[in-house]
Formats: C-alpha cells, sequence, structure tokens
C-alpha cells in the first residue's frame, strides 16, 4: 500500500505565515481612539477609598488644561465642595501614556511621560460616600476634554470654612461653545468620564491602542474593514486545506489524480533514506530478477512501478518534517485558534464604532466599560445618550428631533387619534431602499421603546410595542388631552455583521380639539408620585458631565425596596422645551449610596423635562422634574 506523501515544513510554514500576516492585518486596521490633554492619573486614584480627610484632589493631564477650565466636586449629597483650582507643577505619570493625534489624516501616536495637574481645592468632606469631580476643558488643538473621575471617603465629616457658601456657577460660556463646536465640527469628540488614559503597554509598541477616551458618539463609517480581512483569510485557508486534503486522499487510496509533488522540493536524502542509500545503490548492481524499474520522475518526484528487490521503497524525498494525522489535526487546530483569535483581538481593538453609542466608555468609579443592555451598551458616566445620524452641530446633545436619521425613517399610519380614545398607534421603520425594517437589537429587555411626550413637556408615556412579521409595530396608545404631541421611537437595527446601531427617531402626533398649554412646573428637587416623594440629588451644568441621583421614599413608612425596570434601578429621559430634543440616560448598573446614579450633560441652556421611571412591587412609577438651566 503506497504510503501518504508527507506535507512539507515549507508548505506549512507557508499556511502559517499567510494566518500570521493577515491576523496582523486584521489587528493593524483597527483605527485607534482619537485623544489629546487627556487625564492621565489623579490624586486620589479614580475609584480608590480614602479614609484620611482631604484638602484637594489633584487631576494629572497630558497637557497644561485651559486657564479657563472648569472643575466642581460633588459631595454624597449632591451639593458642591470644591473651593477652586490652581495650576499645580508638572510631575512625572506613574506610567507613560500614550494617545493618538490626527495629523495630516493619519493617526500618528505620541508618548507622554509628564502630568500637568490641576489642582483641586476642597472646603469640606460633609459626608461619607461617593464624591465626584467633574472636569471641561480645551486642548490645545481645540479637543474638548471633559468628564468625571470618582473617589469613595470614608474617614470622619469635616467642617465648613467659616463664611464659605458652595459655588453655583457652571462653566465659562465661551469654553462651552469652544468644546462643542469643536466636538461637532466633525474633528474630535469629548472625551472619556472614565478616568485616567490607560498606560501605555510599552514605549516601543506604537500600533497598541492605549486610549481610555472614547467620542461621545462613533460614527458609522463602516469600520476599517477587517472583517473583509478576516472572510478573505478563512476562504484562503480553507482552499489551502482543500488541495491538500485532496492531493493526500488521492496518494492514499492510489485512485486518479496526479502525483504528489511539491515545486520546491530538492531531491536529497535524508534520515533513514540516507542511511539506505549505499545499501540500494550495492543492489542496484546485481541485475534484478523482475522487470526493471521506471526512472524517477523529473523534478525528484517520487516514482512508480514496481521496486526493484534490495532498493529504498517509494518514500518521497524527504524536505521538511512529515506530517501525520496527528500533526495534520494539530495544524487545522492551530490555524483556527488563530483565526478566532485574531478575530476576537480585533473586536477589541477596533471598538467596532458602530456599536458604540454612550458618551463615555467606562464608569468614572472604576475605570471599566460596563454595558447596560445587549448590543445597546450606555456605560455607567456615560451623559448624555446621543446617537449618530442627527447630524445638526447645534442638537449634538439631543436626538428625536427629525423623522429620519441614519438612513431609517419613522412612518406612522396616521398622525392623529380623538382625544380620550384608546387607539392602536401604528407604524414602521423603513430604511433607505423604502423597506420596512425586520432586524432590531433586544435592548434593556426590549427591541423597540416608544416614548410620548407632549408639546407642553407634559402626558409622558413610554410604552413598548410589539413588531408584526411585516415589520409593523403597534402599540394602544390613549392620550386625554387635545394637542400636540411627539412620539420618539428608541431603537437598535442590527446589521449584517451582528452589530447593533442605535438611534432615536421622532415624529409629531396630534389630538384635535381645544387646547390650552400648560405651564411648566417651577424647578424643585423633589417630586411626588403615588405614594413615594423622590429627591433628586445633584445640579445639572450645561456642557459639564454630573452625576444626578434619584432617592425614593415613602411618605410615612420605610424607604422601599426598588427593582430593576428593563434592566436597570432606573431610566431617565429628559426632553428640551421648544424643539423637543430628546435626551435618554442610563445610570451605574448597581445603586450607589443606596440610590440609582446617572450621568447626565445638558445639551445647551434651556429649561427641561426630566422623567424618572423606577419600579417597585413590580409596578412602574414615574416621577417628574423641571430644570432650568436658562
Amino acid at each position: 500500500m503506497r504510503r501518504p506523501p508527507p506535507v512539507p515544513g515549507r508548505f506549512v510554514s507557508g499556511l502559517l505565515a499567510v494566518v500570521l500576516a493577515a491576523a496582523v492585518a486584521v489587528l493593524g486596521a483597527a483605527p485607534p481612539a482619537a485623544a489629546h490633554g487627556t487625564l492621565a492619573m489623579s490624586t486620589p486614584a479614580v475609584g480608590a477609598t480614602v479614609g484620611e480627610p482631604l484638602a484637594t484632589v489633584q487631576l494629572y493631564f497630558t497637557e497644561r488644561v485651559a486657564d479657563n477650565a472648569y472643575f466642581a466636586v460633588t459631595a454624597p449629597n449632591g451639593g458642591r465642595v470644591d473651593n477652586g483650582w490652581t495650576h499645580g507643577s508638572p510631575a512625572p505619570l506613574d506610567k507613560p501614556v500614550r494617545e493618538y493625534l490626527l495629523v495630516d489624516g493619519k493617526f500618528e501616536p505620541r508618548e507622554y511621560a509628564t502630568g500637568f495637574p490641576a489642582v483641586v481645592k476642597l472646603a469640606h468632606l460633609p459626608a461619607a460616600g461617593q464624591y465626584t469631580v467633574s472636569y471641561l476643558s480645551v486642548a490645545s488643538d481645540g479637543e474638548p476634554v471633559r468628564g468625571t473621575m470618582s473617589f469613595r471617603y470614608t474617614g470622619r465629616v469635616t467642617a465648613a470654612p467659616q463664611g464659605w457658601r458652595a459655588p453655583t456657577a457652571g462653566p465659562d460660556p465661551a469654553l462651552v461653545a469652544a468644546a462643542e463646536q469643536h466636538a461637532t465640527s466633525g474633528h474630535g469628540a469629548p472625551q472619556s468620564s472614565n478616568g485616567p488614559a490607560t498606560p501605555a503597554a510599552s514605549p516601543a509598541a506604537p500600533g497598541a491602542a492605549s486610549v481610555a477616551a472614547a467620542p461621545v458618539e462613533a460614527e458609522d463609517t463602516g469600520g476599517s474593514g477587517w472583517p473583509g480581512v478576516v472572510a478573505v483569510v478563512v476562504v484562503v485557508v480553507v482552499a489551502a486545506a482543500g488541495v491538500v486534503a485532496w492531493r493526500w486522499r488521492a496518494a492514499r487510496a492510489g485512485g486518479p489524480g496526479p502525483t504528489p509533488r511539491w515545486p520546491w522540493a530538492r531531491p536529497r536524502p535524508a534520515g533513514r533514506a540516507a542511511r539506505r542509500a549505499p545499501a540500494a545503490r550495492a543492489a542496484g548492481r546485481r541485475k534484478p530478477a523482475g522487470p526493471t524499474p521506471r526512472p524517477a520522475a523529473r523534478g525528484g518526484g517520487p516514482r512508480r512501478g514496481p521496486v526493484a528487490p534490495g532498493e529504498a521503497s517509494e518514500d518521497p524525498p524527504a524536505n521538511g518534517p512529515r506530517l501525520g494525522d496527528r500533526g495534520l489535526a494539530l495544524l487545522v487546530g492551530g490555524l483556527v485558534v488563530a483565526l478566532v483569535a485574531g478575530f476576537g483581538l480585533g473586536r477589541v481593538g477596533a471598538g467596532d464604532g458602530r456599536a458604540a453609542t454612550a458618551a463615555v466608555g467606562g464608569s468614572p468609579a472604576t475605570g471599566r466599560p460596563v454595558a447596560a443592555g445587549d448590543g445597546h451598551q450606555h456605560a455607567p458616566g456615560a451623559g448624555a445618550h446621543t446617537h449618530p445620524g442627527d447630524g445638526d452641530p447645534a442638537q449634538a446633545q439631543v436626538t428625536g428631533t427629525t423623522v429620519s436619521a441614519g438612513g431609517y425613517t419613522l412612518k406612522p399610519v396616521t398622525r392623529s387619534q380623538p382625544a380620550g380614545v384608546d387607539a392602536d398607534y401604528r407604524f414602521r421603520i423603513v430604511g433607505v431602499d423604502g423597506q420596512p425594517e425586520t432586524r432590531f437589537a433586544v435592548v434593556h429587555d426590549k427591541p423597540l421603546h416608544l416614548v410620548v411626550v407632549g408639546r407642553d413637556l407634559g402626558g409622558y408615556q413610554h410604552l413598548h410595542p410589539t413588531m408584526a412579521a411585516d415589520g409593523t409595530w403597534s402599540v394602544p396608545l390613549a392620550l386625554e388631552r387635545a394637542g400636540g404631541y411627539r412620539v420618539y421611537a428608541d431603537f437598535a437595527t442590527t446589521a449584517a455583521d451582528g452589530t447593533a446601531r442605535p438611534l432615536v427617531l421622532g415624529v409629531d402626533h396630534q389630538v384635535p380639539g381645544a387646547h390650552t398649554p400648560a405651564p411648566l412646573p417651577a424647578a424643585a428637587p423633589r417630586a411626588t408620585t403615588g405614594p413615594f416623594e423622590v429627591e433628586m440629588v445633584g445640579a445639572p451644568t450645561v456642557g459639564a458631565t454630573v452625576p444626578l441621583s434619584f432617592r425614593v421614599g415613602r411618605a410615612g413608612g420605610p424607604a422601599p425596596t426598588l427593582e430593576r425596570y428593563l434592566g436597570a434601578y432606573g431610566h431617565l429621559v429628559v426632553v428640551r422645551e421648544g424643539d423637543l430634543g430628546y435626551v435618554h440616560v442610563h445610570p451605574d448598573q448597581e445603586l450607589v449610596d443606596g440610590a440609582p446614579r446617572f450621568w447626565l450633560t445638558a445639551p445647551g441652556p434651556s429649561r427641561y423635562r426630566a422623567f424618572f421611571d423606577f419600579q417597585v412591587d413590580g409596578k412602574v412609577h414615574t416621577a417628574e422634574f423641571t430644570l432650568d438651566l436658562g
């Protein structure tokens, strides 16, 4: 029986080289995140627990912050305890930090080993718990530097200085305007709120993206094309493996098919064949009794036909290590592992901006990214919930002001209904081809969230429609008052590669009849809903990311136990007066000091209505607040 030919080592090496080169291409194709002037380290460190009173918090950036930079320190009770700030002396960073700057259309890495501190003074420490430092500045190239860092204090309470008053001023309007203008110009984006940038792994590794900052909103540009590279590599490897298998089986079965011959093979005695060569030559001097063997094929290939007595068998020339069945299995397994690893690392490195919608990449308390839902991710500290495709730079932080965005259009079946009547509100999400979209990602337990708000910011409803097979959504909708309403479809479509792209589309809806707009209630930190009293702790600030906590109590009774609603301990929808711009914010995954905590970046000077949804004993309640940031 003819022995199968060995798979030469050069062939194996070449195949592995193809896979390795493709993996390098896949990993190298991931564009780094742009960042400049980022927070590199802090004292205390992000997420640290401090047991002794502090007089200052020092934030070290990779370049000197602007002279009109904004810093605010929020105590666990929601009040500010900062008492001004000053520039500190530059100091070495614990570890070098790499940032990527866009130069002539290309991202170029730069290493920073020196930190430029901003020293924020603390007036006092009124309580134990989580303290948050919010900051806003503009880098030397105009990039916005915006974010937060948090630490936990467990020490004794300290008193405020005599005559001190908590600051109430927000950022310099010129600073906010500069940051927003640059962030929406297509050149840059507000930076992360997840604390210091990740230190560079090594100054000698220029290809490693080690920046913690992430865009507020990753544009859907189609990515770097690495999925296509992976597909090409898979095709090449499968084709090569198929050729090898075909030749192998043909030789093993002795059936039809070309003689296994490797064009790079050079006939030379090696190993056992070399040891048997003298004996074979001696046997060749004796006239064999059998038929004369045919000469070896040119090029050193194995000979066919009978073997002369005493002559070496038809072992092919040894041109490298032999690969048996076990070796072949190991080879195939190694290729699979290499491809899977390259695919996974490529996704980690690329971050796939098509699925990134959170304003920042991680929790201010821990610096770790946290997802609040499948596909549609909102990291704690995410600030305003923003989506690609809304276009107008003036609407950078709000969505839902247009009926079309990101290639999709919200098309309701009807645009009006009678007052006080349950009507079946039906609509479709239509793509650029005019066909209804039917692939939606499940986000916070639902494939689509429908929010309805009156033009006077009353009549809030949060609904969950169902979709028919033809892509038509429907949900019962009752509107008691005549007037105009805004209907928001908050959803994420699923692309062919499995990534989710979140969008918010808005459309007007009318209830005919005499309408008298209800005046917007005055701003107040407390609201009542059913048997519960809800206190909003924190001060929303235009242009800066600040924490907002909602403490739920029960009048004349113990505090209720909050339950997860749609995957979180609460949901916050903020709608702007006038254009009805929509902001959707999600909280930290766990309660912070016993309350849901959100991170809000107010889009601009205006009045807003905030709707806080929470669940107790299986029932959802909504507390409403007016935010006056005019």
